[in-house]
């Protein structure tokens, strides 16, 4: 039985133009959930995009719904498939890396693994996966869900939510954190290029920081 349900509102450009100047290692110094397994790792080296999550649920060998899929997503959706468990079957491999690519998907999460590499690098697509398989799915007509909530990672992940992923991991965000997020995001970043300045000029990293006064302190 497949389920598909409506495409979900796209975020905002200007948000995801937002967002897209955040790394995801900065978000991590305040925010600690929404983070997925780091064992999802990018297969393009110094990548960072951004788009809004259209989800896949595609149980075992069958990807017959991600094909399909690929007729109804639009440029500026990220693909977050949800594998049911099964890290053995590579759901996305080079014909699909093509097709995605095509149709303007900024990237894809997939909570499994993938294969052909060598084309989703020459593609640039951005793909983050737990690794490669030889072993791949077909197309059985089984069953699946699209625009559904989902688990990837270990997130709970809802049509419409927010991705940003670069080289350090993948983050969901839902729409309304997007602003707030990007926006503490971005100052840190721009305090760490001051900061990055002091220590050029000679002074050490834990009198800027704090640390050797809490040191001092706690002796």
């Amino acid at each position: 039985m497949f389920e598909i349900r409506d495409l979900p509102r796209q975020i905002d450009p200007r948000l995801v133009r937002l967002l897209e100047q955040v790394e995801t290692a900065t978000v991590g110094h305040f925010l600690h959930s929404q983070f997925a397994d780091a064992a999802l790792r990018g297969v393009l080296p110094e990548t960072r995009v951004a788009g809004t999550a259209v989800t896949l649920r595609i149980p075992g060998a069958d990807s017959t719904l991600l094909h399909h899929a690929l007729a109804l997503v639009r440029p500026g959706d990220f693909l977050v498939i949800d594998r049911a468990g099964d890290t053995r079957h590579a759901c996305w491999g080079g014909v699909v890396t093509n097709a995605a690519k095509l149709a303007g998907v900024v990237g894809a999460v997939i909570d499994g693994p993938a294969t052909d590499f060598n084309e989703i690098r020459r593609c640039e697509m951005p793909v983050w996966c737990r690794g490669p398989s030889p072993i791949t799915t077909k197309l059985l007509g089984l069953e699946g869900a699209m625009n559904v909530p989902v688990s990837v990672g270990g997130c709970a992940v809802e049509p419409g939510d927010a991705v940003l992923a670069d080289e350090s991991g993948v983050l969901f965000l839902k729409p309304g954190q997007i602003q707030a997020v990007a926006e503490r995001a971005i100052g840190m970043q721009e305090r760490e290029l001051g900061l990055l300045d002091r220590l050029r000029a000679g002074e050490k990293l834990p009198d800027i920081s704090g640390a050797t006064a809490k040191v001092m302190a706690a002796r």
